[in-house]
């Protein structure tokens, strides 16, 4: 079997050095494992509406794969010898794979937190919403404990594993858990939430969602 980075085409790549991508991880990582509540003291609120959602390839909880996160925008950047988008498979959460198929509501948290609950919510709302892609990936999480996490809360969803702290620097995470939500085709549709939103909320904003990608508004300011 190739070594497990190779199956996800390399350890992950940006335009600065990957140690400092790691480090800063580490610190936002700090600050959002203390910090939950709406104005988070790093500043960050993450991606605003209408951008693009930065590509990347994770190692799924639940397969055999491990390495860093791949967040190459192309191939061969950095050290990443595939692009994110192309590197797929039984055991790959691909988010460039998600919005292909349709609207995606993402979820970063970090294990062992409190922030997991959201999860379940997630789970309730697969069937409620058939056409959305939910997701999740843990952030510096042990595969073992999110394993446990998957089959606690029975998500039928992927769940995948950040061992180095890559995507929050990416994806601006300032609190546990944050949910990003975008339309088909991976354009960021609302503000993401930056607190354990109420079933209710939640359900709610993956309403707006909906309707935003059938064309009938719903956007969230």
């Amino acid at each position: 079997m190739s070594r497990p980075e190779r199956a996800l085409g390399g350890p992950f790549a940006s335009s600065h050095p990957g140690r400092w991508i790691g480090l800063l991880g580490f610190v936002i990582l700090v600050l959002i494992t203390v910090n939950t509540v709406l104005t988070p003291s790093n500043g960050l609120t993450g991606l605003a509406p209408g951008t693009p959602l930065p590509p990347f390839a994770a190692p799924l909880a639940s397969g055999n794969l491990e390495g860093a996160v791949n967040v190459a925008s192309h191939a061969n950047d950095g050290l990443a010898r595939h692009a994110a988008c192309t590197v797929r498979g039984p055991q790959v959460l691909n988010v460039c794979q998600l919005y292909e198929q349709g609207p995606v509501v993402l979820a970063l948290f970090v294990d062992a937190s409190a922030c997991d609950k959201v999860l379940g919510e997630m789970q309730t709302l697969t069937a409620v919403y058939p056409t959305v892609r939910f997701a999740a990936v843990a952030i510096k999480g042990s595969r073992s404990s999110v394993r446990a996490l998957v089959r606690s809360h029975r998500l039928t969803f992927p769940v995948g594993l950040d061992p180095e702290g890559v995507l929050p620097v990416l994806y601006k995470v300032a609190t546990c858990p944050q949910l990003t939500f975008a339309r088909r085709g991976g354009v960021v549709q609302s503000k993401a939430l930056l607190t354990t939103p109420s079933p209710a909320q939640l359900r709610a904003r993956v309403a707006q969602l909906v309707a935003a990608e059938a064309g009938h508004g719903g956007g969230v300011q």
